[in-house]
């Protein structure tokens, strides 16, 4: 059982037997003075520090490189000071790190390279100074690094960011900021002695001018010469590529012949009839294989969607995959193509790599890595059959933010609609300290025009209202669908709500509104939650933002972005407190 402990002063220790604390929130409690060593460090499975807006000051512990869980690190609003921690580099699995408004100087270290997961990275309002390092951080989505002292020109990896994120450096350059210019040397590096008289500098100048026209005039000569030289050497290649290239052209046509004579059906060196693997897979990705693999792999169906059948396919002892077979998609090959190429380039750990897929006529596949711990749909509303008990509160905020993370990467990368986000779209990363991973990403646009594209009935009250009028899916819409995850997650119900006497039931955001604010704890909250303590703020802050999400005019709901920072603030809003796990 989870439970919340609260903290009413600067020190701390926590030391229950057979527990780990997971994550620390004490946000503008007045810590004062540093963090003594061998204690914040010591707790090694911590995923969240949120220590902002307090007096905090000096460098941070070496011994914070020892918290390898740690994913998010909010040190903002405080006096620390010194050097780029050297620890925090040595952080590979952080998401989130914000460092801003403190008194931290020196240059940012190419080690932060190292933080490969980082989606945002905040170091506004220090004293860092020097260049900044060219960031190869695919994952990095927010950025800024205002009123510090860089200079020089900004990378070409983060001229993509607005002008936002670098202001405030006056001698900062490139990019969204003023164009640099370039070096030129001071006029006084190619003047004469001081001590020179007038005659004299002109008796030099006319001496190496003279000199120098000698000089250009024998390297012209030479010039022409080599330039003749390579000018007939180039003719002579050029005639011996364009007689090979003929010759090329002979034989593949008489290669073409030759097929065609076998009665062959055209598709023999095209994509066609194969499974396209995108580029070469990742470490820990699943081995490249051939489609003659996938039908004699054994397989069991893992259920049907809106778009078709998934099934679980094991290709041998070591790689096991997720097939999507979609059904009734009407959309071209070059379309569905370039669709699923762009989707196969994303990378993140709260979204299902799509591998490959497969076309032709009759048949369309795609290739997902497995996810074997099953759905948020059954976490939530199968525990009777499972005979498990629903989950705790720290679960179901950890697939919240989760989810939206993955989500905000999708409306970041490319631009990319899911058009179908709901509880059974979201699967589990594992069993025990789950998060969500995000499928069925971006297949609505194979079924945008399609008369049997699910309506809201079938959709199960995950659709926005406007969706329901134009069958078109939007960054909007997304929100709308996770605004209701959101509810559904608090409340424990299903998104629309069949009466028992046949009537058209009622979905979840028009049923929260029919509740009075006061009566939530009684009547919206999921009953299993309310016997842990000191959730309650924190369930109506989330349910607030669910409801901000769900508003009916699409241009009042918040950007996914905005959804992670308004989640990520509340999780560690309210009392100051600390997550304990048994």
């Amino acid at each position: 059982m989870s439970q919340t402990h609260h903290a009413t002063g600067s020190a701390l220790s926590v030391t229950p037997s057979h527990s780990y604390v997971s994550e620390l929130h004490l946000p503008g409690v007045g810590l004062l003075g540093p963090i003594p060593a061998n204690t914040l460090g010591n707790l090694s499975q911590l995923r969240v520090i949120s220590i902002r807006s307090n007096g905090l000051a000096g460098a941070l512990p070496s011994d914070f490189s020892k918290l390898k869980n740690l994913r998010s690190l909010y040190l903002q609003q405080n006096q620390f000071s010194g050097e780029f921690p050297s620890s925090v580099p040595q952080l590979t699995g952080l998401t989130r790190l914000d460092l801003s408004t403190n008194d931290f100087t020196g240059e940012i270290p190419p080690s932060i390279n190292n933080l490969t997961k980082l989606t945002g990275l905040f170091m506004a309002n220090n004293k860092f100074s020097g260049a900044i390092p060219s960031l190869k951080l695919q994952y990095l989505v927010d950025l800024n690094v205002s009123n510090n002292k860089f200079n020089g020109s900004i990378p070409t990896t983060l001229r993509r960011y607005p002008q936002s994120a670098f202001s405030g450096n006056i001698d900062l350059c490139g990019g969204p900021l003023t164009k640099c210019k370039p070096n030129i040397s001071s006029p006084s590096d190619f003047s004469s002695s001081t001590h020179d008289d007038p005659q004299s500098k002109y008796d030099k100048s006319k001496k190496m001018s003279i000199g120098l026209i000698i000089a250009i005039a024998g390297a012209a000569a030479v010039i022409v010469i080599l330039l003749f030289i390579v000018v007939s050497v180039i003719c002579m290649m050029k005639r011996r590529h364009e007689k090979g290239e003929a010759n090329e052209r002979r034989e593949a046509a008489s290669a073409r012949v030759s097929v065609d004579a076998a009665g062959t059906s055209g598709d023999a060196g095209s994509k066609k009839n194969k499974l396209i693997f995108f580029g070469e897979n990742d470490a820990g990705g699943v081995r490249k294989f051939e489609m003659d693999d996938l039908l004699r792999a054994s397989a069991e169906m893992l259920g049907k969607g809106s778009y078709g059948a998934s099934y679980r396919a094991e290709i041998d002892d070591e790689t096991v995959v997720a097939v999507k077979r979609l059904k009734d998609a009407t959309v071209s090959e070059k379309d569905f193509e370039v669709q699923v190429e762009l989707l196969g380039t994303i990378r993140h750990e709260n979204i299902v790599t799509l591998w490959g897929f497969y076309y032709t006529q009759t048949e369309r596949l795609l290739i997902y890595d497995y996810i074997p711990a099953g759905s948020l749909s059954l976490l939530l509303h199968g525990s009777k059959d499972t005979g498990n008990s629903p989950p705790n509160w720290e679960t179901r905020v950890r697939i919240a933010t989760s989810a939206a993370r993955g989500l905000a990467h999708l409306h970041s990368f490319g631009k990319i609609v899911h058009g179908n986000l709901k509880s059974s779209n979201i699967l589990l990363s594992n069993d025990e300290t789950p998060e969500a991973t995000i499928i069925d990403y971006g297949l609505s646009t194979f079924f945008s025009n399609n008369a049997n594209q699910p309506d809201h009935h079938r959709a199960g009250g995950y659709r926005a209202p406007e969706v329901l009028e134009t069958r078109k899916a939007t960054l909007k819409s997304d929100v709308y669908g996770f605004g209701v995850l959101l509810l559904e997650l608090i409340t424990g119900k299903s998104p629309y709500q069949q009466t028992s006497t046949g009537e058209e039931g009622i979905d979840l955001p028009r049923w929260v509104q029919s509740v009075e604010k006061e009566e939530w704890a009684a009547e919206v909250f999921d009953m299993e939650l309310m016997r842990y303590e000191d959730v309650e703020e924190e369930m109506g802050q989330l349910l607030q933002i669910a409801m901000t999400c769900v508003a009916t005019v699409p241009n009042q709901r918040p950007a996914m972005l905005d959804v992670v920072r308004l989640i990520e603030d509340t999780v560690g809003s309210g009392e100051p407190h600390i997550t304990i796990v048994p």
